[in-house]
């Protein structure tokens, strides 16, 4: 299977099992239609390709484009580049990493959202082997600056000004900027230590976090939304609906370093009493966002007048 279910996906990744053989990992953050890990899949049969893309329909493409094409050594997950390399990818494990034409975010205090900064640096560092390299291609001259001096300031890499390689301008993006007069620009980031941090993947569980209640399951009418922080995040559930033929959906986001969900939570009579958790729904990770999100909605019931029977997050 080309898609990777992080649900289903072991953290560290196991690459000899994902790709089902050795091989050189290498990773693309940011893959857009898929041109581009298709080009260097075909130029390097002997790589194992990783794609990270937060767009649900670029990851669709990109898996047509594989399948058309016969493309065979690209597995893809739709997640974003920090999470990929935090939580995927083995320490020491990448040999190369490419990020085409990232978004800028321009404005300054959008600066923060930027992948290539400092603290990303000091990650990578630790997961890319010795010898490993970033190759990064942009349009955006300020952007293109910012993370030299970012990645100069963590004393790790070695930065090397260079031309685009062609297959970073043969994407859809460079393209259509190449036809509108764009200059462009690219660097490699050497890397020459590693960061003393561990960054452990994030913490997950296999068990569904539920609680059993008693009580009358209260009106979706009675809802309000809830933010609801806790220390690495925040749980929001955002409406409640009606779940028939009885009970509630209740629609949430979590948000926590480097990831963020959407969840489907549900209130429902069972042989035990009112079942209120998480609703097995999408490629969900249970997280402790996950179990906040769950402790909320449970304590909204509570203050209806329910009362907990067992705990399970």
């Amino acid at each position: 299977m080309r898609l990777l279910r992080l649900s289903e996906t072991p953290f560290p990744l196991d690459v000899a099992a994902t790709f089902g053989r050795s091989g050189p990992l290498v990773l693309e953050i940011g893959f857009g239609d898929g041109r581009h890990p298709a080009m260097l899949a075909r130029a390097h049969p002997e790589w194992n390709l990783l794609g990270a893309e937060v767009s649900s329909a670029s990851v669709w493409r990109a898996m047509r484009r594989f399948e058309r094409e016969g493309v065979e050594n690209v597995r893809v997950v739709r997640a974003s580049g920090a999470f990929v390399v935090r939580n995927l990818v083995p320490r020491r494990g990448l040999f190369r990493v490419y990020v085409n034409f990232p978004d800028p975010w321009p404005k300054k205090r959008h600066q923060e959202r930027r992948l290539l900064q400092a603290s990303f640096f000091r990650l990578l560092s630790t997961r890319l082997a010795d010898g490993g390299a970033l190759y990064f291609t942009t349009d955006h001259a300020e952007y293109f600056t910012f993370a030299q001096e970012e990645a100069k300031r963590t004393g790790l890499f070695r930065v090397e000004v260079a031309p685009p390689p062609p297959e970073a301008l043969a994407t859809k993006y460079a393209l259509k900027w190449k036809e509108a007069g764009r200059p462009f620009y690219h660097a490699v980031f050497h890397k020459t230590g590693e960061a003393f941090e561990a960054f452990p993947p994030i913490e997950r569980w296999n068990d569904v976090p539920h609680a059993i209640l008693e009580g009358t399951i209260p009106a979706p009418e009675t809802f309000r939304k809830m933010v609801h922080r806790f220390p690495g995040g925040t749980a929001v559930l955002l409406e409640a609906a009606r779940r028939l033929p009885d009970g509630l959906y209740v629609f949430a986001r979590t948000e926590e370093e480097e990831l963020a969900q959407d969840v489907l939570l549900e209130v429902r009579a069972s042989t035990h009493g009112v079942y209120a958790g998480l609703k097995r729904f999408g490629d969900v990770i249970v997280t402790p966002g996950v179990r906040q999100a769950v402790a909320a909605l449970v304590g909204w019931l509570e203050d209806a007048g329910l009362s907990v029977k067992k705990r399970s997050y």
